[in-house]
């Protein structure tokens, strides 16, 4: 298989780049998951097949807690008064414990209630439908704060941390910096071992931990020069009582999830034990990736609650509010958002459990899936949020009824655990990386190549044809790019007789995608790796496929479920149903205009405008705009953002282990 670092014409910062991304990435998995099968053209049953399911006796025990969860939102949680004071009081924290809310995936021996990620799911999405700034706390705390000891620890780390986690201490993930966001391993912050190699050193400054303030362990994530003389990324665990340790900023004041409370945190030569090493050494990214799989899936329950919330409450609102003397669920442009709100519910529900599934069974190959389900999740449910506003018009916007909070703690899902827009690119550059190979090494094998000498070009592609394996993947690839025919459709035959015509139309689209792939590879072959709006497009097509296979196996399971029950009437099956149905015509839509906009599209002039753009933007004076704190090129030019008004979060005297406990369950220094 060639090597895209290799593709002739290729920028250095390209080349650099996919190296980095390799190394972060780690090797290819030896079984393609679903979505790297896509760009393939192929729908891989065996992966979507039949729908998961939860062991019986967790899914019972899930029951259980989520009634006594329920009745707890119900009757005590203060979700407004958490919104509009900035803050969750320590009881809150306290009650989450009691229910082993902060603990239930941690395992039983280590004094959690040891449930799976579907369970842990599922738990997410009811909080999420009573209050945003709640379930971002609890997933921030499993998902990515204490889950690198979970995976990573030994086994006396295990021992050491986990019980006070799972009753507890809160946990922060310090991963993002002034100057790191998406760009994971740009990291800044830095550890060099002691000379006596007895603890690291570490120096550096973290952003946007969230529960840093509060937190009892934290996970850090720091810049080290191993020992081939590489710089690399490692995961040390710290405690907020170590000497060197500066919370100097609990949190900021926030649009939405305004309850969270997000630290800076700096360190000064803080001496951190060699035990605290989790894994290995320069293995921390590897790390921090596998966290945020499981990061990704949580926010995007946390979503599905909050919009299932004002999918409810908007369709029940339609139903009694009247105007021009008739309900305003009667008027059709209304019936199309209650539609499409139901049709993205399914399918945000389908592609979440269907992630969370391959996450439970162990799938060796997920992370462009996990990718993909916080895309569909954040902006599906994005879009079912926006369409209840609409509905309810002014009333929406008042803060009692709830819907407005849910409006703004919605729209960060968009832009945390990795911007849609890097995401989209990654699941073009990842989930098309092998295809992609495989056709760079046909190409190099086969055709003319212009800085060879004819004696040389002649001698490979003879060589190249006459090798039986190559030609077998060359020939169909030939006809596919040249002559624009497609290869044959998968076989969709898992599902009900009457669900197969939606797999055949699943299917179609799914060879179309690999055509489309191929014919923009060769058509722009290295200028592809920086036409961001191209590798958009071919990405939303998997990702509405992706969906689309979810949401056909959902119903599938659903279906079958409904039948064996006597298959009588039940409008919650039928509601649904329905919007399954109009899920499918609407992923087919996108996907027929994201092709179209392949060939058809205002890029010419989108950049002609932005340039106009940029170039008036450099006229005009830094010192009036807020500029980015560690700006390589105007650092120190912007403006001072004005703080009159805004609320502030002031520091409190620095923790130590030993009242690590306190400060972790009782909220000391709200």
């Amino acid at each position: 298989m060639a090597d895209l670092k290799n593709l002739k014409g290729i920028s250095e910062a390209d080349r650099k780049l996919l190296e980095q991304a390799e190394e972060w990435l780690g090797a290819e998995p030896t079984k393609l998951g679903p979505v790297k099968n896509l760009f393939w053209g192929r729908v891989k049953e065996d992966f979507y097949f039949p729908y998961p399911t939860t062991e019986a006796r967790e899914q019972a025990e899930c029951d259980q807690l989520l009634a006594r969860l329920d009745e707890y939102l119900r009757a005590e949680h203060p979700s407004v008064l958490i919104d509009q004071e900035q803050h969750i009081p320590e009881w809150v924290i306290g009650r989450l414990f009691e229910l082993g809310v902060l603990g239930m995936t941690i395992p039983k021996e280590f004094g959690g209630l040891g449930m799976g990620i579907t369970s842990y799911n599922r738990v997410l999405e009811r909080i999420g439908m009573s209050c945003g700034s709640t379930a971002v706390v609890v997933s921030a705390h499993q998902s990515i704060g204490c889950k690198a000891v979970m995976l990573f620890g030994t086994d006396e780390q295990k021992r050491r941390w986990l019980p006070k986690l799972a009753r507890e201490w809160l946990s922060a993930f310090c991963l993002s910096e002034p100057n790191v966001g998406c760009d994971a391993g740009g990291q800044e912050t830095r550890c060099e071992l002691s000379a006596d190699g007895a603890h690291y050193v570490l120096n550096g400054e973290k952003k946007w931990a969230t529960s840093g303030a509060l937190a009892g362990l934290f996970t850090v994530m720091a810049k080290q020069k191993t020992k081939d003389g590489k710089e690399r990324v490692t995961a040390l665990v710290c405690h907020p009582g170590m000497p060197g340790v500066e919370i100097f900023q609990k949190n900021r004041s926030k649009c939405g999830i305004r309850g969270t409370w997000q630290a800076r945190i700096r360190f000064h030569d803080v001496r951190v034990p060699r035990d605290h090493l989790l894994g290995q050494e320069g293995k921390g990214l590897n790390i921090a990736l596998s966290c945020l799989n499981y990061g990704r899936c949580t926010l995007s329950a946390g979503m599905l609650g909050g919009a299932r919330f004002v999918r409810d409450q908007a369709i029940k609102w339609a139903q009694t509010r009247f105007q021009f003397g008739k309900a305003l669920a009667d008027k059709e442009l209304v019936r199309q958002k209650i539609a499409r709100m139901c049709a993205y519910d399914y399918a945000i529900d389908a592609v979440l459990y269907m992630t969370t599934g391959m996450l439970d069974r162990k799938d060796e190959d997920h992370q462009v899936e996990t990718a993909l389900c916080k895309v569909v999740c954040s902006e599906l449910g994005w879009r079912v949020v926006n369409d209840g506003v609409q509905i309810m018009g002014g009333e929406s916007y008042m803060t009692e009824n709830e819907v407005e909070r849910v409006f703004r703690d919605s729209r960060i899902n968009l832009i945390v655990e990795g911007a849609n827009e890097v995401m989209q690119s990654y699941i073009f550059g990842y989930g098309g990386k092998a295809l992609a190979e495989q056709m760079l090494g046909v190409k190099t094998a086969l055709l003319w190549d212009g800085d060879q000498s004819f004696g040389a070009n002649l001698s490979r592609m003879i060589g190249g044809a006459l090798n039986a394996r190559l030609m077998s993947k060359a020939v169909p690839l030939g006809l596919e790019v040249f002559l624009g025919i497609r290869r044959r459709p998968s076989r969709i035959t898992r599902v009900l007789a009457e669900l197969a015509p939606v797999g055949e139309r699943l299917a179609r689209q799914a060879s179309e995608l690999t055509y489309q792939f191929k014919a923009m590879s060769k058509a722009l072959d290295v200028k592809i790796l920086d036409r961001q709006t191209v590798q958009a497009r071919v990405a939303d097509v998997a990702i509405w496929l992706h969906a689309w296979a979810c949401t056909l196996s959902k119903l599938d399971a659903d279906t079958r479920a409904h039948q064996a029950k006597g298959n009588g009437g039940d409008p919650e099956f039928e509601r649904d149903r329905a919007a399954a149905v109009h899920f499918f015509d609407l992923a087919e839509r996108e996907i027929e205009q994201r092709i179209r906009e392949l060939y058809v599209n205002t890029d010419e002039s989108m950049l002609a405008a932005a340039d106009a753009a940029l170039r008036y933007s450099d006229q005009l004076p830094n010192s009036s705009f807020v500029i980015p704190e560690r700006s390589p090129i105007a650092r120190g030019t912007g403006r001072t953002p004005r703080q009159e008004g805004i609320t502030q979060f002031p520091g409190y005297p620095m923790v130590t282990q030993e009242n690590s406990h306190a400060v972790a369950t009782t909220g000391r220094g709200y």
